[in-house]
């Protein structure tokens, strides 16, 4: 392969976690191969969870001294990331290699390798993984995540009615997740009282799949689909890191688009959340306090290896009089600001009322600027479409 043909082809992100004879060597020659970013290592599982569930790995190198599959271990690497897992030992027996075959292991590498060969299987792990979920084979849904650091810079406004124009203006089938779990106002905010919460799905007998799913669920008159938060605080502690990512790959395979409010904190649902995130809208106002605290989640998403490139900011109520603009929000994030959301009195007017601005006040600039951002959250998809109407008119001539 050339040297131009090696820059232009991305680079897979792996992390290395475990121990074994030669697996040092073997990580500090991937740390300076051009096709590999190596994220980071740790000694064990445990040590390195923040990322693994952050990281937006493509593969996870497991090391183990163990002639054996080390079932426990990748157990615990399957709570953080469903990211293919490559086992490397120093020795190893038909055994371990039987037990790879009956389990979501992707590959076993037996150290002395030379590092090509291990690249090889990592790149061969990842392109496995995509052909599992092809890009236009079934749905695989969108996760937008709807995050502040800082309460009440209106981010369950913007998800609900985020979710709300998804599902009626742009016809797409849309879940709204509510992961504030302990004080969430999602579904008030969308005026309904919920037989069913998230809490009730992950406590219920049986395996998770689309069917259960759609049980717990409660449709809203837009078109979307709910699954609010607990309504007792205490009931949040069920709601694991290990349930949710299950939960979430589940409405990947049922929805277009999955809407998720959250917390301001980066605790375990959150760091969870973060690993399947396709968008991560980050709501900043224009205040000194928030934008302090957005630097700080800005550092630490980058301690987390989450992708910059997938990080859009929302300037929220960016019309204020308050002696700020935006140029500034944008000189002290260092990002530029990618959606903007005017204030608007007929917000809490909405919100009083339980439903949604963008459907009570669809003539509202505060609506027309949700819907702007529904419609950019798919802008490949709305190429094609436009595309495909143009070939008839072509084909014609």
């Amino acid at each position: 392969m050339s040297t131009h043909e090696t820059t232009q082809r991305e680079r897979v992100r792996v992390f290395a976690t475990g121990a074994c004879e030669g697996f040092e060597k073997l990580r500090e020659s991937l740390a300076g191969h051009p096709e590999v970013e190596l994220v980071g290592a740790s000694a064990n599982v445990a040590d390195g969870a923040a990322a693994l569930a952050g990281g937006h790995l493509d593969a996870v190198l497991h090391a183990t001294r163990s002639a054996s599959l080390p079932a426990d271990e990748l157990a615990a690497i399957r709570e953080h990331t469903r990211a293919p897992v490559l086992v490397v030992a120093s020795s190893g027996s038909s055994r371990m290699l039987e037990e790879a075959l009956d389990s979501e292991v992707a590959d076993v590498l037996l150290l002395p390798q030379l590092v090509e060969n291990v690249v090889f299987a990592i790149r061969k792990a990842t392109h496995t993984t995509r052909q599992a979920h092809p890009a236009g084979g079934g749905r695989h849904g969108k996760i937008v995540t709807v995050f502040s650091p800082k309460g009440g810079t209106g981010k369950t406004v913007t998800a609900t009615n985020l979710a709300a124009a998804l599902a009626k203006f742009e016809q797409r089938k849309t879940l709204l997740l509510d992961l504030d779990l302990q004080f969430g106002d999602a579904a008030i905010m969308l005026g309904i009282e919920p037989e069913k919460t998230i809490y009730d799905l992950v406590v219920a007998p049986g395996e998770l799949d689309t069917e259960k799913l759609a049980g717990y669920t409660t449709k809203h008159i837009s078109g979307l689909d709910i699954l609010p938060a607990p309504l007792r605080p205490e009931d949040a502690e069920l709601v694991t890191e290990a349930k949710l990512g299950r939960l979430l790959e589940v409405a990947r395979e049922s929805y277009d688009c999955i809407v998720v409010d959250t917390s301001p904190f980066f605790h375990g649902p959150m760091l969870a959340t973060l690993d399947r995130t396709d968008e991560l809208l980050l709501l900043s106002s224009l205040d000194v306090p928030t934008l302090k605290n957005l630097r700080l989640a800005l550092q630490t998403l980058e301690l987390l290896s989450f992708p910059k490139q997938r990080i859009r900011i929302v300037l929220n109520r960016s019309n204020s009089k308050v002696g700020m603009k935006q140029n500034e929000v944008e000189s002290a994030l260092g990002m530029k600001v990618r959606f903007e959301v005017p204030s608007d009195r007929a917000v809490p007017l909405a919100v009083n009322r339980g439903k949604p601005v963008v459907l009570d006040e669809e003539g509202a600039d505060v609506s027309r600027a949700i819907r702007s951002m529904a419609k950019n959250l798919f802008p490949v998809e709305e190429a094609a479409k436009k595309q495909r109407r143009l070939l008839p008119a072509f084909a014609r001539s």
